[in-house]
């Protein structure tokens, strides 16, 4: 799989959108590391670096301030599809989310936003279910201390 361009396509609102200024640093059969600037500049950060992990249907972000000092860690549910062109990765965020922030707090976020697709057919119920399976599986890494395994693919490129 030789994977050239890199979309985000979002359920709410309905988008799909080619994250064209993404740099991909690495990718193999069960991981892609990218490193990318803010599509829209915000004031509380301004780059970051994220790793998708295909196996657990994870995308891990580091979010970064101007000053390269971390902000939080961002992980979106996802699922993985390839594109008409099979260099095309097309990344579905399933809506939950969770952030990680430097000092240790964590917030579980956008569940309302799952049952709302649900509610309204945006999804299936199989996403759902694989969502929730996948959001499971990521807490109880974080409840064991096993994070860093799913930020190694950053931590070990300096990213």
């Amino acid at each position: 799989m030789d994977i050239e361009k890199l979309f985000r396509k979002r359920i709410i609102p309905a988008e799909c959108i080619l994250l064209k200024d993404d740099e991909i640093i690495y990718h193999d059969e069960s991981v892609l590391v990218t490193k990318w600037k803010t599509l829209h500049p915000k004031s509380e950060f301004s780059h970051g670096s994220s790793v998708y992990d295909f196996e657990k249907g994870v995308k891990i972000s580091k979010f970064y301030r101007e000053d390269n000092s971390l902000l939080y860690w961002y992980v979106d549910i996802v699922e993985f599809g390839m594109g008409a062109d099979k260099s095309e990765l097309i990344v579905t965020d399933l809506l939950a989310d969770v952030i990680l922030y430097p000092s240790g707090k964590m917030k579980v976020v956008d569940l309302d936003e799952l049952a709302e697709a649900l509610e309204k057919g945006l999804i299936s119920q199989e996403q759902a279910s694989n969502c929730l399976k996948q959001l499971n599986s990521l807490l109880a890494l974080i409840y064991r201390d096993k994070f860093d395994t799913l930020t190694e693919p950053l931590d070990s490129r300096g990213l």
